[in-house]
Order: C-alpha cells, then structure tokens, then sequence
C-alpha cells in the first residue's frame, strides 16, 4: 500500500475517531447541565462544523508526510463550566469522557477485526487495526496532565481550589508546552508506555 492511500484510508478514520471524541465532551456536558454544544450544532458526527484546518487536515498529513504517528484534532467542542451543576467536580467526567469514547471505539473495532469474513476484506481489515492504534493513541495523547488537553481536567478537578486555579492559568500556554515535549520527544516517554499497557490489556482480555 502506497503512503498516499494510507494516507487516503488514515484520514477519515483519524476525523471519525476526533468527531466522536468532542461529541462525548458535549454529551456528558450536556447530562451534567451544560447544552452549549447542542445548540451549536456540534452535537453531530457531520464533519464539517467540526473540522480545524490545521488540527485535522494539517498536523496528520505532516505526521504522515514525517513516518511519525499520526494524531489530529477537531475543534474543541465548546463547554460553559458555568452552567455545569457541580463545575469543580463534573469537569472531570466531562475530561474524561473523550477518552473513554476512543478507548470504546479501540475495543469495538478490534473485536470487529475478529469476524473471519472482515479479516478477508483487505482495505477494512486495515482499516480497523488502524482505529484501534489511532484511538488508543488519541485516549493516551488526551490523557496527558497538560492544559488544556483532557487529562488536565482529571488533574484540576482534584486539586484544592488555589492550586487548581493556577494550573488552570497554564492553559494559554499549554500548545507551547506540548510542542516542546513532542519536539524534545519528552512526551514519548509517558505515551508510548502507556500505549503498550493499554494494548496489552487488549490483547490479555482477547480484543485483539
């Protein structure tokens, strides 16, 4: 398979994978009394009013273009805390809820890859490892304790009101601090072990 087909199939299965990562953001926003995504219209798996320039279409091509793992982003779905019942604590499921959505989909998608006639249809067979990988990689990626990706939300959500405060305020400069791990490959060293427990628990309990 040539890199631009892969390219071509990794596309959409990375867009898919982001889209349903912000509409669990919006839907458990909207269970715990925020309904700011729906009534943008974001509560939607249509890509386009969720598709960035640069973050879906941009950073993967180049991460694909570089052999590098390919990861993207959609447009943050957009989340009021305010109208939250209890902001300080339901920040945290509305965080995690976008990780948890992609390590569902990983599951799903592996154990769909155990059909014998899928594993016969080469393109969806791909297709299918590949959103296992992209997924697991999107739920650990997202994880990372670092403002404003969701991991960040689980930390603040724990910390006295003082201290969260100020870990809050690094959220301006969280794309500058991410940008420095993942080019010192900093960041590496807490995904990609991570990654591997994550797909050796799948393998232990027969998803893959």
């Amino acid at each position: 398979m040539t890199q631009i087909s892969e390219l071509a199939i990794s596309l959409p299965v990375l867009l898919f994978a982001v889209i349903v990562h912000e509409c669990a953001h919006g839907w458990t926003a909207e269970k715990f009394g925020d309904p700011t995504a729906r009534i943008m219209g974001r509560l939607t798996l249509n890509p386009l009013p969720h598709i960035d320039p640069i973050g879906t279409i941009l950073l993967p091509v180049i991460l694909a273009m570089a052999n590098l793992p390919v990861i993207g982003m959609a447009k943050p779905v957009p989340v009021n805390f305010q109208n939250l019942r209890n902001p300080k604590k339901d920040i945290l499921w509305v965080g995690i809820s976008g990780p948890v959505a992609n390590i569902l989909m990983a599951v799903i998608s592996g154990l769909l890859l155990k059909i014998n006639f899928i594993l016969a249809i080469a393109p969806v067979k791909y297709m299918l490892a590949l959103s296992v990988q992209l997924n697991v990689i999107l739920a650990v990626f997202n994880m990372t304790p670092i403002p404003p990706l969701d991991g960040s939300r689980f930390v603040y959500s724990l910390l006295p009101d003082k201290l969260a405060y100020y870990y809050g305020s690094l959220e301006r400069y969280g794309i500058f601090i991410l940008l420095f791990l993942m080019y010192t490959g900093i960041l590496n060293i807490f995904i990609d072990p991570l990654f591997r427990a994550v797909m050796f628990i799948f393998h232990f309990f027969g998803v893959l």
